[in-house]
């Protein structure tokens, strides 16, 4: 009723036009004085064929249409208008005397949107008039409201890729720097808090490098310009590469990061670089999320047509009313270091793996771990 009430005040009826078509000249003055008293713009035809032609013309918001009338009539009239695109979406009330069923089940097959019984009287006449008024308003209301959402998504996607196309240069000149600086300076020549600090900004640098990459890929991949690349890959070229990557930064936190060779070679049909992004943001989150002393596992093995590639922890876990939505939320989360995660790269895990043609799922126990896995087409003779 608040919807309703607010369309209805909204309204501004001088803005919406009728077309009233109907062969008997007393019929279509009496409805263009009613109409034109409330408000309405009023044009007026005596026959179907001249009907269509103002539909074209005038592009009304609303037809009234007489049934009966000669050489076309307002059945052979509303099929034509409902076959052309230029017309189709105009909603038609039927005016007519006939109250057989047949005849108004014919009317809605044809395209009516309501009917009206002759004689009228005005007040049923105007409330059958706003009611479509008040539809047509309404869709006016959710077209410019899709258009405007369309501009506001296309704009932050816009903002999103310049943010981290432009950034993400000097931010990978930063984490260079910072890692040769952690690197080559000990302790005991900048002593513990300088050391510390520099420790921190080299870790804060590839959390915001990872970030910005994610970032940048999530806005093509959502608007279409970031194309899937398929290859025949072999796992054993892939995992190990990601995996030794990380081993760095699992050795400054006391993890122990294990790669687990499969016992057969397995080879996926799918985007190289596409795979790499997911694994590295499993092993990220594996890492951020597990105590030092413990151990992250990575493994893969053939489920049918597919290969399931995994990242095990041992660290916080999930609990059980997160799992669900873990992929879709982009919510912030704090690892045991104090780690910040956006939630970003889950969401861009699934996207890239579903684009693969495959899907990616969680599995963990509050306080034991977590095994984060997605699915990858195997290669047709593999």
């Amino acid at each position: 009723m608040e919807l309703k009430e607010t369309i209805e005040s909204q309204i501004n009826r001088s803005d919406y036009k009728i077309l009233i078509v109907d062969d008997v000249v007393s019929n279509v003055l009496l409805l263009k004085i009613l109409l034109t008293n409330e408000k309405f713009q009023v044009c007026t035809a005596s026959n179907g064929n001249m009907c269509i032609e103002l539909a074209k013309s005038e592009h009304p918001d609303l037809i009234l249409l007489d049934v009966m009338m000669p050489d076309l009539n307002g059945f052979d009239t509303a099929v034509i208008l409902k076959k052309d695109p230029e017309t189709q979406e105009i909603p038609i009330i039927f005016l007519t005397a006939l109250n057989n069923p047949s005849d108004l089940v014919k009317g809605f097959q044809v395209g009516a949107n309501d009917f009206l019984t002759k004689p009228f009287n005005k007040e049923e006449l105007v409330m059958r008039v706003m009611h479509q008024i008040q539809l047509v308003a309404a869709k006016r209301i959710i077209v410019k409201q899709n258009e405007e959402l369309k501009r506001t998504i296309s704009n932050r996607d816009k903002m999103y890729s310049v943010i981290a196309h432009d950034l993400r240069s000097p931010m990978a000149s930063i984490r260079m720097v910072l890692n040769l600086a952690v690197n080559v300076v000990s302790r005991d020549i900048v002593g513990d808090e300088i050391f510390e600090l520099l420790d921190k900004a080299n870790r804060e640098s590839e959390e915001t490098h990872d970030l910005l990459d994610n970032l940048l890929k999530w806005t093509k991949s959502q608007t279409g310009r970031l194309s899937v690349v398929y290859q025949d890959l072999d796992l054993d070229d892939i995992v190990p590469g990601v995996v030794d990557i990380f081993k760095v930064i699992a050795e400054m936190k006391k993890i122990d990061l294990k790669y687990l060779p499969a016992d057969e070679k397995l080879i996926v049909h799918a985007d190289n670089d596409m795979i790499k992004t997911i694994i590295r943001n499993f092993l990220s989150n594996a890492v951020k999320f597990t105590p030092e002393g413990k151990a992250v596992e990575v493994f893969y093995k053939r489920e049918g047509d597919f290969a399931r590639i995994s990242v095990r922890d041992y660290g916080v876990g999930i609990s059980p009313e997160r799992v669900e939505s873990i992929f879709h939320t982009g919510e912030t989360t704090y690892g045991t270091g104090g780690e910040e995660g956006s939630g970003l790269g889950l969401q861009l895990c699934q996207d890239f793996a579903r684009k693969n043609g495959g899907d990616a799922r969680v599995e963990s126990t509050l306080g034991e771990g977590s095994t984060f896995s997605f699915t990858l087409p195997l290669k047709k003779d593999a």
